[in-house]
């Protein structure tokens, strides 16, 4: 007998959608991955069970910054007061600060604030390029886990494993995607490889025994919680919270054409390759993250123009679908109000 119940499931996918390339046909000839999206009936937790961590290694190639727009930077200052708030300024670390942006925003505003990632390429004396692990530092008031939980194949394990090397205390701040938001708005661009596990809000009070505050912020695309690591325990399932997933995830694909599209990240990745896939292929993708410029994307391989590249190429009064809402505002400014740009779950 299964100890899971099957959500979702979609072959072959980018196993890291925010990598780049630098050619069209090594871009669509990437590795992939099967996704098999499930609901754990021990846990509740919802992860890929087709995930293989063998294949996940981070290299220079990969481009996930998201601080180059205004209304991200802004939702990092809304993150950064919480922290202020909540766990304070002093003996903090940052589990997985990638190349360290957020790391540095907290160290201009004072917080006594360390680092840990391998992957770092920087030259911050504050950042290791190591995993924390017991003896990094003598002990922290505070960790915070940003977008590290949902890469993480045994998230609960993980959780411990930063408690034991934390001397079995302090606070820690965790943000991840929210699941309910992708279910909600049948995001299936929102679902990629790269993310093993999809977290709901209440996971975190099955997941921690003393959660000290939680929310939904980002336009309810994130979720946060702030918990005694101490408290952390084995979550067990609520029969009465089960995951309410929708039937018709999908429908819509055959039912958007979006020959433009602005977001280079993963949702513009998922969305250009299940597009192509249902015989609508994406023919532009614009992006204002310099690292992404003309480089290709996985899985279909199209290159990714600057507004100013793209938007030459466009008539005026053509659509533009966004990837992300939350943006329409700041690339209506950006490409001068003259382009019909949509929020693609509007679309």
């Amino acid at each position: 007998m299964n100890n899971f119940h099957e959500l979702y499931r979609v072959a072959q996918l980018p196993i890291f959608q925010n990598r780049m390339y630098d050619t069209a046909e090594e871009a669509r000839t990437c590795p992939k991955g099967d996704m098999l999206l499930v609901e754990d009936l021990r846990t509740g937790l919802v992860y890929n069970a087709a995930f293989r961590p063998e294949l996940m290694v981070y290299d220079k190639c990969y481009q996930n910054e998201q601080a180059c727009s205004r209304l991200f930077q802004q939702h990092l200052e809304k993150v950064a007061c919480i922290i202020d708030q909540r766990i304070g300024r002093e003996q903090i670390v940052e589990i997985g600060c990638g190349k360290g942006h957020f790391l540095e925003t907290l160290l201009a505003k004072g917080f006594d604030i360390n680092g840990f990632d391998p992957a770092y390429e920087g030259s911050n004396p504050r950042i290791q390029r190591e995993y924390f692990a017991p003896g990094a530092i003598e002990k922290a008031k505070g960790l915070i886990l940003r977008h590290v939980l949902e890469h993480i194949e045994n998230p609960v394990n993980f959780l411990e494993q930063l408690k034991i090397a934390n001397n079995n205390t302090g606070l820690i701040y965790i943000e991840v995607p929210c699941f309910d938001w992708i279910c909600k708005n049948k995001a299936w661009f929102d679902v990629f490889y790269e993310h093993v596990n999809y977290f709901r809000i209440t996971d975190f009070d099955r997941i921690f025994g003393e959660v000290i505050e939680s929310g939904h912020f980002f336009g309810g695309q994130y979720i946060y919680a702030i918990a005694e690591l101490a408290s952390l325990r084995a979550p067990v399932i609520n029969n009465n919270d089960r995951v309410k997933f929708p039937k018709n995830f999908t429908k819509e694909i055959t039912t958007k054409k979006c020959q433009t599209i602005w977001g280079g990240a993963s949702k513009g990745v998922i969305f250009s390759l299940l597009m192509e896939r249902s015989g609508f292929p994406v023919e532009m993708v614009i992006d204002i993250n310099p690292e992404k410029q003309g480089k290709f994307l996985p899985g279909t391989g199209l290159v990714v123009k600057s507004p100013e590249q793209g938007l030459a190429e466009l008539q005026d009064g053509s659509t533009i679908c966004v990837m992300n809402p939350l943006y329409l505002e700041e690339i209506n400014n950006l490409s001068g109000n003259i382009f019909n740009c949509v929020g693609i779950n509007d679309e």
